[in-house]
């Protein structure tokens, strides 16, 4: 089978809706279109980076069900911090419950990724983990920074590369994989597994 490199003709099809990934591969000039996954995010007892890996591998299966003939992009991303794990706040008490925990200490942000070649078989599959340390917080801090609503939709409560950024001390690691998509790991992958010729 002759399978044909990531371009304009055949797009990366990126299995979420995820706007912070979308923004990711719109910046490294990747064409890709988004068909967003049917598969509910669930908590697991799973070690956390297999938890992330197995979670992007499901994602881009079901993805492909639907979409065949395609090389195919699943991830999932979490927040670690003391051995718990934090998903997307629900509500406002959630999203304050998460920034005081995250406060004057570090956490892990553990992406796991899966590409998919066009015959639906798994190319590449791993998890990428980053530390990151956030300052002291006040409660008057935590509630503004709820108000501009930016920690709904994001693991762990903040985005980095928004307004978030206040919060944050220090990294060790991937920057682009705390905001969704580890790209050096994932430009690597692609070009090893096939899915591009060269990049850029």
């Amino acid at each position: 089978m002759n399978i044909p490199h990531i371009n304009e003709n055949h797009p990366l099809v990126l299995a979420s809706a995820s706007p912070r990934r979308k923004q990711l591969l719109t910046q490294m000039g990747l064409p890709y279109r988004v068909v967003v996954s049917r598969v509910r995010e669930e908590s697991s007892a799973e070690i956390p980076e297999d938890f992330c890996r197995n979670l992007a591998a499901l994602k881009a299966k079901e993805v492909y069900t639907r979409e065949k003939s395609c090389w195919i992009l699943g991830a999932d991303t979490i927040v670690l911090v003391k051995g718990r794990v934090l998903g997307k706040p629900k509500n406002h008490e959630d999203a304050r419950g998460m920034l005081s925990l995250l406060r004057d200490k570090s956490h892990e942000v553990i992406t796991g990724f899966c590409v998919l070649n066009p015959s639906g078989r798994i190319a590449h599959s791993e998890s990428v983990t980053t530390a990151v340390r956030f300052k002291p917080l006040t409660e008057e801090e935590i509630a503004g920074y709820i108000r501009t609503g930016e920690p709904f939709g994001k693991a762990g409560g903040y985005a980095i590369q928004g307004v978030g950024s206040f919060m944050v001390e220090a990294i060790s690691g991937s920057y682009t994989n705390v905001v969704g998509l580890p790209m050096c790991a994932l430009i690597k992958a692609l070009v090893q597994c096939g899915a591009l010729g060269v990049f850029p």
